[in-house]
């Protein structure tokens, strides 16, 4: 079933069991995907979808970040709620062995040996885990120990 068809099924379980938060978290993802089909003016493929999701995931958890810098420990919940949902549309996401693997297969194809070529591994690292959710920082972050 595509994305935008589950949420619309999601969206109105929501409101019968009035759920507001779930159902305002359900409508800002359903916005968010509706907006990128329009502006790429053609039906998203799962990739697409994939993209969108991924960067309201990156936004939900830097908003609960400062939340909690910020003192403001009520709104960092609400954020790592809508997280929590947002994350249950993605894909399963890449265990540690798998992303390791994909790293060290990226090191050796790429042939990098400094930082300088961190990006040619991330990039040859991504294309290995295609169709599974990883977290690009964790990534970057292991990238750069086993370069440096």
């Amino acid at each position: 079933m595509p994305l935008l068809d589950q949420l619309q099924k999601d969206m109105a379980t929501a409101m019968k069991a009035r759920e507001e938060a779930r159902l305002s978290a359900i409508r800002m993802v359903k916005a968010a995907l509706m907006k990128e089909k329009v502006d790429s003016m053609k039906e998203l493929d799962e990739a697409a979808e994939m993209k969108v999701l991924n960067s309201l995931i990156k936004q939900r958890r830097d908003s609960a970040e400062m939340y909690r810098k910020g003192g403001r420990p009520e709104q960092a919940e609400k954020e790592e709620t809508e997280l929590r949902l947002i994350e249950s549309y993605m894909p399963a996401g890449a265990t540690e062995e798998e992303v390791d693997a994909a790293i060290a297969a990226a090191v050796a194809e790429t042939g990098a040996t400094t930082a300088k070529q961190m990006g040619q591994v991330m990039t040859a690292a991504k294309a290995k885990l295609a169709g599974k959710r990883v977290d690009g920082k964790s990534m970057s972050d292991k990238i750069r120990a086993k370069l440096s």
